[in-house]
């Protein structure tokens, strides 16, 4: 490639321009302070916070994370300040970072979905990921992420109150994705982002106990790379929004399997645990294959897979 051929990284979802498609997913970034000295944060395309609930929320008792063959299981519990905790204690520094703050968001019920999205789009942030792994209190505990119904009821509730771009992230734990990606379309979802982690539990031989308190937990890393980028190219066969892949994403080459299966957008999870910088080494990895290829912009690459 000649010096005037510059590689172009930008992403445009939907109406949310990112300057790369390099993002950090939620839950495994913290609010981004905490990875402040290992790398410059406005590199990123995007950083995705750690969910955020109405009200503070402290987790699951210990143990609540263990390791797995490949991966790492995870039953935090979504602890979180809350959505004043986040406002007044970690906006402020997200706010002088030069790129796009995503923040996810739970809740119990759709009225606290939705006062949610409406008080963090003044605050100005520029997208909103509705996390449907969550249950609805008024509804029996059904998880929004699982019922075709009340999983549309929550997204076309949502849109109708905020303007802002609007990602549904889906859970993995059902029998067809691709059902629940054209019903988040269908009902204004701009983006879908995927995979959550899937359910899954360890248990230690010796004690005869499960290795996490909460018994089961969510596994992540790549353990569960390949459902996650089958799922990644069902969807994007399925609907015509964009997509953030993600699970199980350790390396420039995983990221960019993510891409030809169909993401415009990566995001890095377990990833950051094990190496503070993969998120930097993913992003000059990329720049690095597309230089190598001759292809100037990171569009070529989306659904590029050969079936």
């Amino acid at each position: 490639m000649s010096k005037k051929q510059k590689i172009d990284l930008t992403v445009h979802l939907g109406k949310l321009k990112l300057k790369n498609p390099v993002m950090t997913a939620s839950g495994t970034f913290g609010y981004g302070r905490e990875f402040s000295e290992f790398i410059d944060l406005n590199r990123l395309g995007a950083i995705v916070v750690k969910g955020i609930s109405l009200k503070p929320m402290k987790g699951n008792p210990p143990p609540r994370i263990c390791e797995t063959p490949c991966g790492m299981l995870n039953a935090i519990g979504l602890q979180n300040p809350g959505l004043k905790g986040f406002l007044k204690e970690q906006l402020p520094f997200l706010k002088n970072v030069k790129t796009k703050i995503i923040v996810n968001i739970l809740g119990n019920s759709i009225d606290e979905y939705i006062e949610l999205a409406e008080t963090l789009e003044a605050s100005g942030i520029h997208a909103l990921e509705l996390n449907v792994s969550c249950p609805n209190v008024k509804k029996g505990g059904i998880v929004f992420g699982t019922d075709p119904g009340l999983f549309e009821e929550l997204i076309a509730r949502v849109r109708k109150r905020v303007r802002l771009p609007l990602i549904t992230k889906l859970s993995p734990n059902v029998t067809d994705i691709t059902l629940f990606a054209k019903i988040a379309e269908n009902a204004g979802s701009d983006i879908l982002s995927l995979i959550n982690t899937l359910t899954g539990m360890s248990i230690d031989i010796r004690t005869r106990r499960p290795r996490l308190a909460n018994i089961t937990g969510g596994l992540s890393g790549p353990a569960i790379r390949p459902v996650a980028v089958r799922m990644v190219w069902q969807c994007y066969n399925a609907v015509s929004i964009p997509i953030i892949g993600m699970g199980g994403i350790m390396s420039a080459d995983d990221a960019i399997e993510f891409i030809l299966a169909g993401a415009s957008g990566i995001a890095v999870g377990t990833g950051n645990f094990i190496n503070p910088r993969t998120t930097m080494d993913i992003l000059q990895g990329i720049e690095s294959y597309m230089s190598a290829r001759n292809i100037q912009s990171i569009d070529k690459l989306v659904g590029g897979v050969i079936c």
